[in-house]
């Protein structure tokens, strides 16, 4: 007997894991069924899928209900229906434990799994192979049934569901990225979460267990890990514990953390700039008022002390902000936008309230008059605080956040570059988000923009922005840190290249075909790049007013110990702009007025360094 469990992802990415379901197949393996893995993305032909699904003949098709994939789900498993009858269709997920008897009204589905899977998805498949009756499988809601729902008790012991990842059940090979989920539960209850709902506190997997996994990863040479774990520094002693583990395991991984901000202390913070991380802290409203009335604390003071911790140590960390929360204003989602803004954080991830089903708040949203879709994504629409225009206007900041400051790898300048505008971070990217709609004539999202044409809309925007008078003298400064930081990040993200053959004898390497090294970013610039870079946080007017705009030209590349700028003489660089075309570099040398002697030693540099590689 066959049973197909389907995961249908948003898009192909790091985070597209089956691990739910793998986690479903490893705990019923005992049931002797064959237990098949489907994955599909949205956008994909409802019918080819449920042929797809149909044509091994399963006994039961299982979908994992998220809020992005409910409809698409639903949609596939009602054609699935017209090819196969009599098989059993049924769901789990978020979706169908928040929502239970919605999902199965109206739908093709035959039961849902609600809550924790694992023990009822076992049930489910025992009397499946028996052929006995289904009905009264605790967690499981059959179409009709008439009697209360009985949920499941969940596991105490999370151990007890095999690793996915160590049966050999998900294959880190096959994947760009891996999810790795360290416990189950939340330690809080935010009443627009539903990470808390049904259950109050966190359960973990073993120390023991944790350690197993990691040395896997390490062995398969996984590149990044997402940590499911909603508060991962919650337990202080076992998160440093983890990140020590990390340290001495698994350093050249990049792992994804969501963590508290008070539960940050000076050790913590250094134990997380010590890793390859990033951290996601949800800040959703610097408004305390607006924080409390949906089941949060927040002392303004507090969170950033903690987060200067962060920056002190250089460790990477990106904000959540949700708009359109009960008793929050349009005005009040810009101060919270200043406020994150004003730390530093390498990004933003910025939100529309969902009203969930199942959350508190939704128990509640009509009494307050909280006005949202009815389905997926349960988007807010207005509230009494918050107007359909506000929300609008929210989006647009939100998406020009999106836009200049994380797409843009703005951290490092966006705060100096607002102040000689005399204009806050969110009237900064209001006058963006103008400016992008009257230069594109319709709404332009992040995702329809590469780095590079992100870029060039920092610089355009910047161009028209510094061109009045007292302002226009600055400009040449800020484009100057604009460019390095474009620079800088891409050689960032480029693994450096090295020599696929030995070098024969480098005292000939001016008479060898060269090439620039496709991880180098060649870049001029209008001040010499070192002198900014020097001088700390940049004070636009400082720079203009101290420095000569006498010109630079650099060579940013990964090196052994990060990103490296060399500030180079103009016929060094003009060279390495021509190597290029299978000519060696004497014959690109001529007019160039370089040396013989010194030609020699800037392409020893320049091979040593991973400037430049054979051709």
């Amino acid at each position: 007997m066959r049973i197909a469990l389907v995961s249908l992802h948003p898009a192909p990415s790091p985070q597209a894991v089956p691990l739910a379901n793998a986690f479903l197949k490893g705990f019923a393996a005992q049931a002797a069924l064959e237990i098949e893995l489907v994955e599909f993305f949205s956008g994909d032909d409802t019918r080819a899928c449920a042929g797809k699904l149909a044509k091994s003949q399963p006994a039961a098709v299982g979908f994992s209900l998220y809020l992005w994939n409910r409809a698409a789900c639903l949609e596939i498993a009602a054609e699935v229906r017209r090819f196969l009858p009599f098989a059993l269709l049924f769901a789990g997920g978020p979706e169908a434990t928040a929502d239970p008897r919605g999902v199965l009204d109206g739908s093709a589905l035959d039961l849902v799994i609600a809550g924790e899977g694992e023990t009822p998805f076992a049930a489910l498949c025992a009397r499946l192979k028996d052929n006995q009756p289904l009905k009264d499988i605790p967690g499981t809601l059959m179409k009709g049934a008439a009697h209360p729902f009985s949920p499941s008790a969940p596991l105490a012991d999370l151990d007890a569901i095999p690793s996915p990842y160590l049966d050999g059940i998900l294959d880190c090979g096959r994947y760009p990225g891996i999810l790795w989920q360290l416990s189950r539960g939340c330690g809080f209850s935010c009443d627009f979460c539903f990470d808390s709902s049904g259950q109050h506190g966190v359960r973990r997997f073993s120390l023991e267990r944790i350690e197993s996994e990691l040395r896997h990863f390490a062995i398969c040479e996984v590149s990044q890990v997402f940590v499911l774990d909603s508060t991962f520094n919650q337990d202080i002693t076992r998160a440093k514990a983890i990140l020590r583990l990390i340290g001495r395991v698994a350093p050249g991984i990049h792992f994804h953390f969501e963590v508290r901000s008070e539960f940050i202390d000076p050790e913590l913070a250094r134990l997380f700039a010590q890793i390859t991380c990033s951290l996601q802290i949800g800040l959703q409203s610097s408004d305390s008022r607006v924080l409390q009335g949906v089941g949060r604390s927040f002392r303004p003071d507090d969170f950033v002390a903690r987060i200067n911790l962060l920056n002190q140590s250089g460790a990477v960390f990106g904000f959540d902000l949700i708009y359109g929360l009960p008793g929050d204003t349009l005005a009040g989602f810009r101060r919270s936008l200043d406020f994150a803004l004003s730390l530093y954080p390498n990004h933003l991830d910025i939100f529309p309230l969902a009203v969930l089903p199942g959350t508190q708040l939704a128990g509640r949203s009509a009494a307050i008059g909280l006005k949202h879709l009815p389905h997926p994504p349960y988007t807010l629409l207005s509230s009494p605080t918050f107007t359909a225009d506000d929300m609008t206007m929210a989006q647009r900041l939100a998406t020009a956040c999106d836009i200049f400051y994380t797409r843009g790898k703005a951290v490092a300048w966006f705060i100096e570059i607002a102040k000689p505008l005399k204009v806050s971070p969110s009237g900064f990217l209001h006058r963006f988000s103008e400016w992008l709609l009257a230069e594109k004539g319709s709404p332009t999202y992040e995702s329809d923009l590469d780095d590079q044409a992100v870029w060039q809309l920092q610089r355009s925007f910047l161009g028209c922005t510094f061109s009045r008078p007292g302002l226009k003298r600055l400009l040449p400064v800020v484009l100057d840190l604009v460019d390095y930081h474009y620079h800088y990040a891409a050689a960032l993200l480029t693994p450096p290249e090295r020599p696929s053959k030995r070098m024969g004898d480098k005292g000939r390497l001016h008479q060898t075909t060269l090439r620039l090294a496709g991880s180098v970013r060649l870049a001029e610039f209008h001040y010499e790049i070192l002198e900014i870079l020097d001088a700390g946080v940049p004070d636009i007017r400082r720079l203009a007013n101290a420095l000569a705009p006498a010109g630079s030209f650099a060579a940013i590349y990964p090196g052994s110990d990060g990103v490296c700028t060399e500030s180079l003489a103009e016929p060094y660089f003009r060279l390495l702009e021509r190597l290029a075309g299978g000519r060696s570099a004497d014959d690109i040398a001529v007019g160039l007025g370089l040396q013989p002697d010194e030609l020699r030693r800037f392409l020893l540099f320049a091979l040593d360094e991973g400037i430049v590689l054979p051709a």
